[in-house]
């Protein structure tokens, strides 16, 4: 749970691979997520939990969504050409960070305006592991970006590649999946993964090096 923000995509569970799970977990987390004054929402692999669907379903659960996930490995992860008229940068400061913000958030159809707790989330996250990338145009607009959280386990999450409208379909996504990969596995990262939100995007992320690997579930309480 994050404190700063309600948001249920920020503020979900996740079940521990191989913890026999009963109705009574169930329970118990519908009352921690009350009490948090937070939505109850779950998103995990199936297969590290195969009977609490069920669970969840019989205690009101309704599902959201069911998604293939990828994954790449140091030895799949393929680089793509250079990209002419862009670079790729690592934020360091607030302003640039608030940049990389605007940019996904226009791109995926929200708010362009970057918020202070969406900043500071990014400036923390960043400071924890985890990884920033954005595509700047050689005259300093930000083209897009994306990122990946600090690896637990060795294992991370890249999500949030995006390009705004007027850049798109000049390989920038691609390269900016890639650069995201490539710095979590330089810092000790060995598994990145991630999901395509449709055909367009699967085909970016195999060109990466991506492959699919599993399903997960995303499931609310309504």
């Amino acid at each position: 749970m994050d404190p700063t923000t309600t948001s249920p995509y920020i503020n979900y569970a996740t079940p521990r691979p191989g913890t026999a799970i009963t109705a009574a977990d169930v329970t118990a987390l519908v009352a921690a997520f009350h009490a948090a004054d937070r939505k109850l929402r779950l998103e995990y692999v199936t297969s590290c939990a195969p009977s609490l669907e069920a669970l969840l379903t019989a205690a009101g659960f309704t599902v959201e969504a069911r998604h293939t996930y990828l994954l790449c490995q140091p030895d799949t992860l393929t680089t793509p050409p250079t990209l002419d008229h862009f670079s790729l940068y690592e934020p360091g400061t607030d302003p640039e960070r608030a940049a990389l913000i605007s940019a996904q958030n226009e791109a995926f159809g929200g708010d362009p305006v970057a918020a202070e707790a969406d900043v500071t989330r990014l400036r923390r996250q960043q400071r924890a592991g985890g990884v920033a990338v954005m595509a700047l145009t050689d005259g300093g607009t930000c083209a897009g970006g994306g990122g990946a959280v600090p690896p637990i386990g060795a294992v991370s999450e890249v999500a949030g590649i995006a390009v705004r409208e007027p850049y798109r379909r000049r390989g920038l996504a691609g390269a900016i999946t890639a650069e995201t990969t490539r710095r979590l596995f330089g810092a000790g990262a060995e598994i990145a993964w991630l999901e395509a939100s449709g055909e367009e995007s699967w085909r970016v992320y195999e060109r990466a090096g991506y492959r699919p690997a599993g399903q997960r579930l995303y499931i609310a309480l309504t």
